[in-house]
Parts: structure tokens; C-alpha cells; sequence
């Protein structure tokens, strides 16, 4: 009975840890459409909020954190379980690096809403690579809280989509500098807009990973897509 009682515990536990990076995802992705939006409208309220709002993902991170290393030491869980757990520590990093760049994003949009007299290049394209980037995120969670590999591996897929987005931003961006350099300060401030937007892609790439890693006990970081489809297959 005793034993029961542990299993069953100990399984509450690990479902209360999948809860809280499942609320700490929520909470990020929303970091992130507030910052986007705060950019193309230039909300400065709004601006503040997603910065001063960091210090909360910064909490669930630790939080979460603790937590795990508390069932490491006192569960010494193994195989599929240890997995998971080394699998939430590794998403809850690369979420709270998705909130840090959503604030620079907002930082970023402070320093342009300050401009007068320039026009402001590529705020449309920067909001389509910023609504992959966060489709990327909510696939990446949705794959975790159902442990979808299929799933996990689109996400693999469409990091290539907002690479692709940032590129093309980043010469447009350098065509604008090059006709009238007076916009080059304002340009670099967008570039380093979209060059958040594209490490977020990557941060949620990383997540879909993890995923695989839990169900299938493989590390598949440092292959190649089709290669990750084999994985999945077998």
C-alpha cells in the first residue's frame, strides 16, 4: 500500500511539473505577441509591461527548476521518467530565453517609437516572422503536453521558415541603409527586432527536440530533419 502510495505520488509530482512549463509556455508566448504588437502600434504601456513582466518568467524558471532537482534527489527517477525531467529542465532554460528575447524586442520598440521623421521599414514582415516563430512555440508545447513526436518534427521543419524570414529582412534592411544611411541606426534597431524573432525559432527548435528526446531516448539535436523522420518512423 505504502508502494502504492509513492507511485502515485510520485506520478502527481511529474504531472505537476509538466502543468507548471505548460503554464510558464503560456505565459512566454504571451510575452511575445504583447511585444510584437507593442512594435507595429507603438504602445509604450505596453512596451513596459512586457519588461517589467520578466521577472515573472525569471520566478516559474527557478521554480521549476527547484523542483526538479527536489525529484531527482528524492525520487532517483529512472529511464523515461528521468528523461522527462531532464527534458523540462532543458525547455524551461530555452523558455526563459524566449522571454528574454521578447523583452529585447520590447526594448528594441521603445528606441523606435522615439523616432520622428523616418519611416520605419519591414514592421509586416517582421510581424509574419514573428507569427511563425510563436506558431513554432505553441507546437512545441502542444507536443510536449502530448508527447506527439509528429508533431515535434513540423516544428523541426519550420525553423527553416523564419531563417528564411530573417534573411530576407536583414538585405531589405541593408538595401534601406545603403539608399539613405540616415535610417542605418533605425535599421540596425529592426534588424536586432528580427534577429530576435529568429533565435526564438530556434529556442522553440530546441523544445520540439527535447520531445523526441523524452519519447524516443534519442538526442537529436545535431542531425539533419530527414534523419529525424527516420527516428520517428521506427
Amino acid at each position: 500500500m505504502s508502494s502504492e502510495h509513492t507511485s502515485k505520488q510520485f506520478d502527481a509530482d511529474l504531472e505537476a511539473i509538466r502543468a507548471s512549463v505548460l503554464q510558464m509556455g503560456g505565459m512566454v508566448e504571451s510575452q511575445i505577441k504583447s511585444a510584437v504588437e507593442s512594435l507595429v502600434s507603438g504602445n509604450v504601456a505596453l512596451m513596459n509591461r512586457v519588461i517589467e513582466d520578466d521577472h515573472r518568467v525569471n520566478a516559474m524558471e527557478v521554480k521549476i527548476d527547484e523542483a526538479c532537482s527536489q525529484m531527482i534527489a528524492r525520487r532517483q527517477p529512472a529511464a523515461g521518467d528521468l528523461r522527462l525531467v531532464m527534458a523540462v529542465i532543458k525547455t524551461i532554460t530555452d523558455l526563459e530565453r524566449i522571454g528574454d528575447e521578447a523583452e529585447k524586442i520590447s526594448r528594441m520598440a521603445k528606441l523606435l517609437s522615439q523616432k520622428q521623421g523616418f519611416a520605419l521599414p519591414r514592421y509586416q514582415e517582421i510581424k509574419h516572422a514573428a507569427d511563425i516563430a510563436v506558431d513554432m512555440l505553441r507546437k512545441s508545447l502542444d507536443a510536449f503536453a502530448r508527447l506527439d513526436v509528429v508533431l515535434a518534427a513540423q516544428v523541426v521543419r519550420q525553423d527553416d521558415q523564419v531563417d528564411d524570414e530573417f534573411r530576407s529582412i536583414m538585405r531589405y534592411l541593408i538595401t534601406f541603409m545603403m539608399e539613405d544611411p540616415r535610417t542605418i541606426s533605425t535599421s540596425l534597431e529592426i534588424l536586432f527586432v528580427a534577429k530576435a524573432i529568429e533565435r526564438i525559432g530556434d529556442h522553440a527548435k530546441n523544445m520540439a527536440e527535447y520531445v523526441i528526446y523524452m519519447v524516443k531516448g534519442r538526442d537529436v539535436r545535431h542531425i539533419t530533419v530527414d534523419e529525424i523522420d527516420e527516428e520517428i518512423r521506427e
